[in-house]
Protein backbone atom coordinates (compact mmCIF):
# COMPACT_ATOMS: atom_id res chain seq x y z
CA UNK A 1 0.00 0.00 0.00
CA UNK A 2 1.50 3.17 -0.80
CA UNK A 3 0.60 5.65 1.79
CA UNK A 4 -0.86 9.20 0.72
CA UNK A 5 -1.70 12.87 1.57
CA UNK A 6 -5.45 13.42 1.57
CA UNK A 7 -4.75 17.01 0.60
CA UNK A 8 -3.40 16.11 -2.69
CA UNK A 9 -5.77 13.57 -3.92
CA UNK A 10 -8.81 16.11 -2.76
CA UNK A 11 -9.98 17.08 -6.36
CA UNK A 12 -9.83 13.19 -7.14
CA UNK A 13 -11.76 12.43 -4.36
CA UNK A 14 -14.53 15.09 -4.70
CA UNK A 15 -14.87 14.65 -8.81
CA UNK A 16 -15.34 10.66 -8.37
CA UNK A 17 -17.79 11.41 -4.65
CA UNK A 18 -19.79 13.07 -7.36
CA UNK A 19 -20.22 10.16 -9.82
CA UNK A 20 -20.58 7.82 -6.62
CA UNK A 21 -17.82 6.11 -4.94
CA UNK A 22 -18.13 2.33 -2.27
CA UNK A 23 -18.25 3.05 1.68
CA UNK A 24 -17.40 -0.36 2.89
CA UNK A 25 -18.13 -2.09 6.20
CA UNK A 26 -16.92 -5.34 8.36
CA UNK A 27 -18.76 -6.44 11.08
CA UNK A 28 -18.04 -9.77 13.03
CA UNK A 29 -17.36 -11.81 9.55
CA UNK A 30 -19.77 -9.92 7.38
CA UNK A 31 -18.45 -7.49 4.52
CA UNK A 32 -20.52 -4.80 3.05
CA UNK A 33 -20.25 -2.08 0.28
CA UNK A 34 -22.45 0.35 -0.51
CA UNK A 35 -22.23 3.39 -3.52
CA UNK A 36 -22.79 7.22 -2.02
CA UNK A 37 -22.92 9.95 -3.77
CA UNK A 38 -23.29 12.11 -0.96
CA UNK A 39 -20.32 12.97 1.37
CA UNK A 40 -17.91 15.51 2.14
CA UNK A 41 -14.43 15.71 3.22
CA UNK A 42 -12.75 18.50 5.09
CA UNK A 43 -10.82 19.30 8.52
CA UNK A 44 -13.14 19.48 12.03
CA UNK A 45 -11.73 19.14 15.66
CA UNK A 46 -7.98 19.85 14.03
CA UNK A 47 -8.60 16.06 12.56
CA UNK A 48 -9.34 14.99 8.73
CA UNK A 49 -12.80 13.64 8.37
CA UNK A 50 -14.62 12.14 5.46
CA UNK A 51 -18.37 12.26 6.43
CA UNK A 52 -20.81 10.49 5.01
CA UNK A 53 -24.95 10.08 5.06
CA UNK A 54 -26.37 6.72 5.76
CA UNK A 55 -30.34 5.56 5.37
CA UNK A 56 -31.82 4.14 8.00
CA UNK A 57 -32.55 1.35 6.33
CA UNK A 58 -29.44 0.51 4.98
CA UNK A 59 -27.53 -2.79 5.64
CA UNK A 60 -24.59 -0.12 5.84
CA UNK A 61 -26.13 1.95 8.54
CA UNK A 62 -26.43 -1.22 10.82
CA UNK A 63 -22.84 -2.64 10.07
CA UNK A 64 -21.25 0.96 11.06
CA UNK A 65 -23.68 1.32 14.06
CA UNK A 66 -22.29 -2.30 15.39
CA UNK A 67 -18.34 -1.20 14.27
CA UNK A 68 -18.02 2.44 14.51
CA UNK A 69 -15.76 2.78 11.26
CA UNK A 70 -15.90 2.13 7.28
CA UNK A 71 -13.58 2.82 4.49
CA UNK A 72 -14.38 5.01 1.17
CA UNK A 73 -13.45 3.43 -1.97
CA UNK A 74 -12.18 5.78 -4.83
CA UNK A 75 -12.12 4.53 -7.91
CA UNK A 76 -8.04 5.65 -9.75
CA UNK A 77 -10.11 5.15 -13.45
CA UNK A 78 -13.93 4.16 -14.35
CA UNK A 79 -13.56 0.93 -16.17
CA UNK A 80 -17.05 -1.29 -16.97
CA UNK A 81 -16.38 -3.68 -14.00
CA UNK A 82 -16.02 -0.61 -11.61
CA UNK A 83 -19.38 1.03 -13.43
CA UNK A 84 -21.31 -2.51 -12.84
CA UNK A 85 -19.98 -2.40 -9.22
CA UNK A 86 -21.44 1.06 -8.88
CA UNK A 87 -25.08 0.12 -10.07
CA UNK A 88 -24.73 -3.05 -8.63
CA UNK A 89 -23.65 -2.18 -5.05
CA UNK A 90 -26.10 0.97 -5.08
CA UNK A 91 -29.50 -1.04 -5.29
CA UNK A 92 -28.51 -4.41 -3.91
CA UNK A 93 -28.88 -5.05 -0.12
CA UNK A 94 -25.86 -6.50 1.54
CA UNK A 95 -27.81 -8.03 3.86
CA UNK A 96 -28.23 -11.36 2.36
CA UNK A 97 -25.97 -11.27 -0.54
CA UNK A 98 -21.93 -11.26 -0.98
CA UNK A 99 -21.67 -7.96 -3.25
CA UNK A 100 -17.98 -8.50 -3.59
CA UNK A 101 -18.77 -11.57 -5.06
CA UNK A 102 -21.10 -10.61 -7.22
CA UNK A 103 -19.06 -7.51 -8.56
CA UNK A 104 -15.64 -9.48 -8.60
CA UNK A 105 -14.42 -7.38 -5.96
CA UNK A 106 -11.33 -8.39 -4.24
CA UNK A 107 -11.09 -7.43 -0.23
CA UNK A 108 -8.13 -5.80 0.86
CA UNK A 109 -7.58 -6.23 5.07
CA UNK A 110 -7.43 -2.75 6.34
CA UNK A 111 -4.66 -1.25 8.23
CA UNK A 112 -6.24 0.94 11.03
CA UNK A 113 -9.30 -0.17 11.01
CA UNK A 114 -11.30 -3.98 10.43
CA UNK A 115 -13.36 -2.50 7.27
CA UNK A 116 -11.54 -3.87 4.17
CA UNK A 117 -9.95 -1.92 0.81
CA UNK A 118 -11.00 -2.66 -2.43
CA UNK A 119 -7.76 -4.09 -4.54
CA UNK A 120 -9.85 -3.07 -7.75
CA UNK A 121 -10.84 0.64 -6.25
CA UNK A 122 -7.35 1.43 -5.16
CA UNK A 123 -7.72 5.04 -3.24
CA UNK A 124 -8.90 3.91 0.16
CA UNK A 125 -9.62 6.32 3.25
CA UNK A 126 -9.51 4.26 6.75
CA UNK A 127 -12.56 6.18 8.63
CA UNK A 128 -13.19 5.81 11.96
CA UNK A 129 -16.81 7.29 13.91
CA UNK A 130 -15.97 9.71 16.04
CA UNK A 131 -19.30 11.93 15.70
CA UNK A 132 -22.58 11.22 14.57
CA UNK A 133 -26.03 13.00 13.67
CA UNK A 134 -29.59 11.73 13.21
CA UNK A 135 -31.32 14.21 10.54
CA UNK A 136 -34.46 15.59 11.24
CA UNK A 137 -37.56 15.42 9.58
CA UNK A 138 -38.43 19.63 10.63
CA UNK A 139 -34.78 20.87 9.76
CA UNK A 140 -34.97 19.76 6.55
CA UNK A 141 -36.69 22.02 3.93
CA UNK A 142 -40.12 20.72 2.35
CA UNK A 143 -38.17 20.93 -1.70
CA UNK A 144 -35.83 18.53 -0.87
CA UNK A 145 -38.29 16.23 1.48
CA UNK A 146 -40.44 16.19 -1.82
CA UNK A 147 -37.43 15.31 -3.58
CA UNK A 148 -35.03 13.01 -1.37
CA UNK A 149 -37.61 11.19 0.85
CA UNK A 150 -41.06 11.55 0.14
CA UNK A 151 -42.42 7.80 -1.21
CA UNK A 152 -38.34 7.02 -0.85
CA UNK A 153 -38.12 3.14 -1.85
CA UNK A 154 -35.89 1.47 1.02
CA UNK A 155 -33.31 -1.32 0.17
CA UNK A 156 -36.46 -3.89 0.56
CA UNK A 157 -37.94 -2.08 -2.60
CA UNK A 158 -40.88 -0.42 -0.14
CA UNK A 159 -41.96 3.05 -0.15
CA UNK A 160 -41.46 4.95 2.76
CA UNK A 161 -41.42 8.49 3.91
CA UNK A 162 -39.26 8.69 7.00
CA UNK A 163 -36.21 6.70 5.44
CA UNK A 164 -33.73 10.14 6.83
CA UNK A 165 -29.89 9.51 7.17
CA UNK A 166 -27.49 9.40 10.01
CA UNK A 167 -24.71 11.27 9.24
CA UNK A 168 -21.48 9.76 10.19
CA UNK A 169 -17.43 12.10 10.42
CA UNK A 170 -15.50 9.32 10.01
CA UNK A 171 -11.81 10.75 11.36
CA UNK A 172 -9.58 9.73 8.47
CA UNK A 173 -6.83 7.46 10.53
CA UNK A 174 -4.77 6.36 7.06
CA UNK A 175 -5.36 6.70 3.54
CA UNK A 176 -3.05 5.26 0.69
CA UNK A 177 -3.40 3.54 -2.75
CA UNK A 178 -3.84 -0.60 -2.64
CA UNK A 179 -1.20 -1.54 -5.00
Amino acid sequence: MQKINVIEYLPKIMTELEKGILVNTKNGNKLNTMTIAWGQIGIEWNKFVFTTYIRHTRFTHEQIEASKEFTVSIPMKRTPQIAKAMGFCGYRNGKNIDKFEECDLTAVKGVEVNSPAIKEIPLTLECKVIYKQEQEHNNIPNELYEKFYKNTPSSDGTKTNNDYHTVYYGEIVNAYIVE
